[in-house]
């Protein structure tokens, strides 16, 4: 299959999942607003892995995978209703620790920087 395909597939299950996750599940661990970062569906289209991040602590998000997970279901019924594919893949659903990541090299970088100028204002010379 084209990667175009797949990519537009990819745009059109992550929209409507975001809006069946936050608008439509009703599961009391699936709080606060939930974000699908990414979506990647395997060349055959039988899977699809689908990145979340909530903002909230470690373990509020390992309870929204989990209740996610049970919902996992009727996400699927309701995205076979919404989008017109031959196939709907089944949902893998995977933390986003990207921004962790991010954060992480931030906070590297800046210690880079505030060392690099502590050595350079003792040891100039001309």
């Amino acid at each position: 299959m084209s990667k175009i395909r797949i990519s537009r597939l990819e745009e059109e299950i992550k929209r409507e999942l975001s809006h069946i996750i936050n608008n439509e599940v009703k599961d009391p661990r699936i709080n606060g607003l939930i974000s699908i970062t990414n979506v990647q569906v395997t060349g055959d289209l039988r899977y699809a892995k689908v990145f979340i991040s909530n903002y909230c602590s470690k373990e509020e998000q390992d309870q929204a995978i989990k209740g996610l997970e049970k919902a996992k279901g009727f996400i699927r019924a309701e995205l076979g209703q919404r989008i017109r594919a031959k196939f709907i893949p089944e949902l893998l659903f995977k933390a986003d620790t990207s921004m962790e990541y991010a954060g992480k090299i931030s906070k590297i970088l800046t210690e880079i920087k505030t060392n690099q100028g502590e050595n350079d204002g003792g040891t100039s010379q001309n």
